[in-house]
């Protein structure tokens, strides 16, 4: 039976996001150090190795992606060029005309009459004088690198005139320019001309100025700019420092595209994944969901380019040694916006979709989309094996359209799991308890092999609720815990942090998931990434900007767990009892039959030192010594570009025997491994 869910708060002033008031950090703090005078500054802890309670799936750490926060165009994909098919609404959005004054230069938007890239832009110069060109503002200007080649590109075709040549122009911040290029044979065919420069400067608010040489008509269309420096340097590929900090998790699963943004604000604005594939100029250019949400982030110029689209997802999984997981839409736009619903006797192009995307991942050479795969240059299957069917859905209208979809694919695929929602947090969305409670009888009747649900919660919340998986269903659905995160203000608001109080409650929650893992397969925190200049939600995972990018506390309480899971959980209590809370104090055990690793990960969420005392049960003796990683702070202390507050610590300590002592520092997470020679049967 699914927990009722517990009133937050008042709502927040938003059609999607409801917020949760909650006392401030200040206060909080202030209770957990009163508390300490009562608290035992020792614990006697029994571990046994050779009680396995369950197995820890490779899955249960992950990562959830979505396109918010300007996590994409702007981020991880590494164009540098806002707008650069002129397909936004305002077709010069991001650009800026450059001439003399009083010089007759002119751009006119043309109509391609091809649906999937409809516009280009024509320049009509009169008369040149010293100059006549576009700017580009770029993602809240330009992150450029000194000594990086950059690889420029356009497509352009000459209509009538001289226009013999573009030249190209990076600026920085005061106008100086920094780096130049050129690009000749323009002719009256459509082609594509490419050249490369190097900086002479680092620069984060760059701009690109483009010159047209000769006086006529040109046309232009996928104006471009990357460096060179991507991930694994592919040619317009990805911001290598933000992939490596996912690659340094050591990630289970990678989900994507979302997220609300599955759904869209209305079903024309939803994700369609064939949108998304093929040539990068024959990819939609769609608005963003989140372009218009928020009234505290209005965001005009979001868009999604789509050159990170599925394809790209699922390579970044396989760079990840992650399991891929789609999302797919129901027939369903965000219920929290319009709610929009395909008729039941339309459904079938969303069957269709589901179906072919499973070709695309996984079907030979000789299908139609597993021949698009191999086009792109992946003739090998991505060994897709889950696919999620709706994100946030709930109500009955749900149900019609999940069980349709499911049957069609299970039909064909009888071995893909299928990923079913819960909603959003019941304690978020109108008639939370109710909905949950209603779904969850029908997904014990339709057995969907994952359930996923999700918290945006306070912290006292997480560190309250370490059991909120000990009573469910152990013959039911698995669990997937896809969305959560503490909010230290309200969800969503955009004052919250991410401190170490928000980070360390996680931490406390985490250690009921990983504990529960006989139902608990996989876990994600939400969202993943935010620019810090273009945001709209927080808190965020990873901050970046055009040039650098910081870990936040709660990255590296995901990290720590991700990259210490074990492979099986394993008894450890105190008193006969879990460590799920009693006296501040969480903690959990595992074994990693691949390192032969004894692991044990421990939350001290108290004002107080703590002495831990543990016996070891089911090995003759351990090692001498064991690596102690520890994370700790002030409760309001956060990371930053300009350096880390909280990040771990590592620090060899001594073990030996089967009993040993070790510190638990007040406010932080712990992780002991001890390399172990017999880890018990």
């Amino acid at each position: 039976m699914n927990k009722l869910y517990k009133s937050l708060g008042a709502l927040f002033a938003t059609a999607l996001i409801l917020t949760i008031g909650i006392s401030c950090s200040e206060n909080r703090a202030a209770e957990a150090k009163k508390g300490t005078e009562e608290t035992p500054g020792t614990s006697n802890i029994d571990v046994d190795v050779s009680e396995v309670i369950a197995e820890i799936q490779p899955t249960m750490y992950g990562i959830f992606f979505e396109d918010i926060n300007f996590a994409i165009d702007g981020g991880l994909y590494a164009e540098l060029v806002k707008n650069r098919s002129f397909e936004f609404d305002k077709p010069l959005r991001g650009w800026t005309v450059l001439k003399d004054q009083g010089l007759g230069v002119r751009t006119l938007p043309m109509n391609t009459g091809n649906p999937r890239n409809p516009r280009y832009l024509r320049i009509q110069i009169d008369e040149t004088g010293s100059g006549a060109g576009l700017k580009n503002e770029g993602f809240r200007g330009m992150g450029i690198k000194e000594n990086i080649p950059h690889d420029f590109s356009i497509q352009v075709r000459g209509v009538e005139g001289n226009v013999s040549a573009i030249r190209i122009e990076l600026t920085d911040s005061q106008d100086n320019v920094i780096a130049e290029g050129r690009v000749n044979g323009i002719t009256n065919d459509w082609q594509t001309l490419e050249t490369s420069f190097t900086p002479s400067k680092t620069e984060s608010n760059a701009t690109m100025n483009i010159w047209f040489e000769g006086e006529g008509v040109v046309d232009i269309d996928m104006v471009s700019l990357f460096p060179t420096d991507t991930w694994k340097g592919r040619k317009k590929g990805l911001r290598a420092d933000l992939v490596q900090l996912l690659a340094d998790m050591e990630p289970g699963f990678l989900r994507f595209p979302g997220g609300c943004i599955v759904e869209g604000f209305d079903l024309s604005q939803r994700y369609q994944w064939k949108n998304t594939v093929g040539d990068i100029d024959e990819r939609v250019v769609t608005i963003n969901r989140w372009n218009f949400e928020f009234d505290h982030r209005p965001a005009p110029d979001y868009y999604q380019s789509f050159g990170v689209g599925f394809y790209e997802y699922f390579l970044l999984a396989e760079d990840l040694k992650a399991e891929p997981m789609p999302i797919i839409n129901c027939g369903m736009a965000c219920q929290f916006n319009t709610g929009e619903l395909v008729p039941l006797d339309e459904l079938q192009p969303y069957i269709q979709d589901a179906l072919d995307l499973i070709e695309f991942a996984n079907g030979s050479v000789d299908t139609k989309w597993g021949k698009l795969r191999a086009d792109m240059g992946h003739p090998e299957p991505f060994n897709m094996k889950m696919i999620g069917v709706g994100n946030e859905q709930w109500g009955p209208q749900y149900i019609e359209r999940y069980v349709p979809m499911v049957q069609a694919i299970k039909q064909k695929y009888p071995e893909m799991q299928i990923i079913a929602a819960t909603g959003s947090d019941g304690s978020i969305f109108p008639n939370g308890e109710e909905e949950i409670d209603y779904l969850w009888e029908q997904w014990r009747k339709l057995q969907p092999e994952i359930v996923d649900e999700h918290f945006y919660r306070n912290p006292d919340w997480f560190r309250e609720s370490a059991d909120w998986y000990d009573d469910y269903d152990r013959n039911g659905p698995k669990l997937f815990v896809g969305e959560y995160a503490s909010q230290s203000v309200g969800v969503a608001s955009p004052e919250n942090k991410n401190n170490w109080e928000t980070a360390m409650s996680e931490a406390a929650f985490i250690t009921g998931l990983e504990r529960n893992a006989e139902v608990v397969t996989m876990t994600s925190y939400a969202p993943l990434f935010a620019h810090a200049e273009g945001w709209q939600w927080t808190p965020d995972l990873i901050w970046f900007n055009n040039l650098e990018a910081y870990a936040t506390p709660n990255y590296h309480v995901q990290k720590l767990f991700s990259t210490n899971r074990g492979t099986h959980l394993i008894n450890i209590k105190e008193d006969g009892k879990d460590l799920s809370g009693q006296n501040g104090l969480y903690a959990t055990a595992s074994k990693d039959e691949e390192s032969g690793d004894l692991i044990i990960k421990f939350v001290n969420t108290t004002g107080q030192d703590k002495q831990l005392n543990f016996t070891v049960n089911g090995v003759d003796a351990l090692p001498d010594t064991g690596k102690l990683l520890v994370l700790k702070g002030d409760l309001s202390s956060e990371n930053s570009f300009d350096g880390a507050n909280v990040k771990p610590e590592e620090r060899s300590v001594k073990v030996g025997g089967t009993t040993f002592s070790i510190p638990s520092a007040s406010y932080s997470m712990s992780v002991l491994r001890v390399q172990m020679s017999d880890l018990g049967s």
